[in-house]
C-alpha cells in the first residue's frame, strides 16, 4: 500500500452548511498527521482546470461558524467524460498529491467511484447534503441546520396565519426526499405534510382541515418540492373545496440552503472530517463516513448513494394524531 502523504479535500454539488466545519476538519487532521493538505476550488470542476491551493491551519481559522463552503462548488460536464477525468488525475499526479476526500452527495460519490475505478485514487466520502438522503448515515451535514431554518420560517408564518385565519401551504425543498418536510412538519404542528415518497390522500387532508375549522385559527400545510404536484396544485385544490378560506403559497426555497450551521452540523462535520482523514491513513477507499447510532462507520459509496425510499411510518402516523 502506497504511503499517503499529500491529501486534498472538494466540495461538489449543492452546498450545505457544515460543509466549512467539514473543510476545517480534514485540513486541521491532516496537518496533525503530518500530511500535506490541498482545496481544490469549484468541486469537480476546479479539479478538471487545476483550481488546487495548498492549505494550512489558518487558512481554516474562523470559518467553522460560517455557511456555504469557503472552497466554492460547481457542476462539472467535463469530468463527466473520460478526457475530463483524465485531465483530473494529471493535475493532481502534477501535486503529488496521493488521495482525495471528497463532501457532498450521490452524484458527487458517483463521480468519485468512477474515477477510483479508472485511475485507482484513494477517495473517501462525507455526506453533505441538506436532504438527508444518503444511505449510511443517521443524518447529512447540513440537514439539521436546513430544518432549523424551515421551523423558523414556519413558526414566523404561523404568527400572520393566526392574525387572519388564513391556510399557508408552504413549499420546502426535497426533490427527491420528503425528510426535510416531514420532520418540520412535526415540529411545527402542521396539518398535513406532502412528501413524494407516499401518494397524497387528498380527501383525508380536505376532512381534516373542515374537521379543525371551528378550533383552529391557523392551518399550515407543508408540502416538499418533490411531491408529484407541489405547492401551487395543492393551494389551489384547497381553494376549489373551501372557497371562503384565504389560502395562501409561499415557497422557502433556497434560505433552506444558508446560514449559520448549527451545533449538531458542527459536531457531524468535524467528526466525520477526522474520520476521512484516519481512514484514508488506514488504507480505507471508495467509502462514506457516517455516524449511525452515535458512531462511525464506513459505508460503500454504492451502496450510501442509494436514496431512501422508505419513510418512517411512525412519522407520518404521529403528523396525523398531533393535527387534530
Amino acid at each position: 500500500m502506497k504511503t499517503i502523504k499529500n491529501i486534498a479535500v472538494l466540495t461538489s454539488g449543492g452546498d450545505a452548511p457544515g460543509m466549512n466545519a467539514g473543510i476545517r476538519a480534514v485540513v486541521r487532521t491532516g496537518i496533525y498527521n503530518n500530511l500535506n493538505v490541498f482545496g481544490v476550488r469549484r468541486g469537480y470542476d476546479g479539479l478538471v482546470k487545476g483550481e488546487i491551493v495548498p492549505m494550512d491551519a489558518k487558512s481554516v481559522a474562523n470559518i467553522i461558524q460560517r455557511g456555504g463552503t469557503i472552497l466554492k462548488t460547481a457542476r462539472s460536464e467535463e469530468f463527466k467524460s473520460y478526457e475530463g477525468r483524465k485531465q483530473a488525475y494529471e493535475n493532481i499526479k502534477k501535486l503529488g498529491i496521493d488521495a482525495l476526500i471528497v463532501i457532498g452527495g450521490d452524484g458527487t460519490f458517483t463521480g468519485a467511484s468512477k474515477f477510483i475505478e479508472e485511475f485507482d485514487v484513494p477517495i473517501l466520502g462525507m455526506p453533505g447534503t441538506i436532504d438527508n438522503d444518503l444511505a449510511g448515515t443517521d443524518f447529512t451535514i447540513g440537514y439539521d441546520t436546513a430544518i432549523n431554518t424551515v421551523v423558523d420560517a414556519v413558526d414566523k408564518i404561523r404568527d400572520t396565519a393566526e392574525s387572519h385565519d388564513r391556510v399557508f401551504v408552504i413549499e420546502v425543498m426535497g426533490r427527491d426526499s420528503g425528510l426535510i418536510a416531514l420532520r418540520s412538519g412535526i415540529s411545527t404542528g402542521a396539518e398535513a405534510v406532502l412528501i413524494p415518497e407516499l401518494n397524497v390522500d387528498y380527501d383525508a387532508i380536505m376532512k381534516r382541515l373542515d374537521k379543525s375549522r371551528k378550533n383552529k385559527s391557523s392551518r399550515i400545510i407543508i408540502v416538499a418540492e418533490g411531491d408529484k404536484e407541489g405547492g401551487e396544485v395543492v393551494a389551489d385544490k384547497i381553494k376549489e373545496n373551501f372557497p371562503h378560506y384565504d389560502v395562501r403559497l409561499s415557497i422557502l426555497g433556497h434560505i433552506q440552503r444558508g446560514g449559520r450551521p448549527s451545533c449538531m452540523d458542527r459536531v457531524l462535520a468535524s467528526r466525520l472530517g477526522v474520520a476521512s482523514v484516519e481512514g484514508l491513513l488506514e488504507g480505507r477507499r471508495g467509502e462514506m463516513a457516517g455516524l449511525i447510532c452515535g458512531q462511525v462507520q464506513f459505508t460503500p459509496f454504492n451502496k450510501a448513494i442509494k436514496h431512501i425510499d422508505k419513510i418512517n411510518e411512525n412519522l407520518t402516523r404521529i403528523v396525523e394524531i398531533l393535527s387534530l
